[in-house]
């Protein structure tokens, strides 16, 4: 029965050790691989924010292999993607309320399937699959559109999210040599 005792009491101090010294350790060291990052749109009717965590190519073939196609990404490194609005906007034609989500692709050779979700979950992937399943749940996603893979003239080393703002206010997403721009709306 002490056995049992100081066992469980061992295994308590492993686990609080884990979440309190060794997870903020792991958080801290996939940051300097891959940093993190905030980009802001504010203009005319927009507020808009997305952090994000950048990995870097470093020879590697992205789409297709790293990143595979036709499975949910969790839209970078170490954390997911988050979108926040003050206002309500449109994703395409599509309402999204204000508040933060988190971003999910689904890369494509023609397209990407954009998904805003309610939830923001702290890795964003299962740590048991490795890495390679999301905890996305998909019945949390507030609106999923498509849009079209544009090929870049040069591979792009570092993943970035950016604002472009012409005629039309556009969520760009670009790595290697693929981007993808998602038409914002107010």
């Amino acid at each position: 029965m002490k056995f049992l005792k100081w066992l469980l009491i061992v295994l308590i101090v492993l686990v609080a050790l884990f979440f309190f010294v060794g997870k903020p350790y792991m958080l801290k060291q996939t940051k300097k691989k891959s940093p993190e990052k905030t980009v802001t749109h504010i203009k005319d009717d927009f507020d808009l924010s997305v952090t994000y965590s950048s990995p870097f190519k470093k020879g590697r073939v992205i789409f297709g292999e790293l990143v595979p196609y036709d499975a949910v990404w969790r839209t970078g490194a170490n954390e997911p993607t988050t979108f926040s609005t003050k206002t309500d906007v449109k994703i395409i034609d599509k309402n999204l309320p204000a508040g933060t989500y988190s971003i999910w692709t689904r890369p494509q050779r023609e397209y990407w399937t954009i998904m805003f979700n309610k939830e923001v979950p702290e890795w964003g992937v299962t740590f048991l699959s490795g890495g390679s399943e999301t905890s996305r749940d998909p019945s949390q996603d507030v609106i999923q559109v498509q849009v079209p893979v544009e090929k870049l003239p040069s591979p792009q080393e570092s993943f970035t999210i950016g604002f472009e703002d012409g005629k039309q206010l556009y969520l760009s997403l670009f790595w290697d040599d693929t981007k993808v721009k998602v038409p914002i709306n107010p």
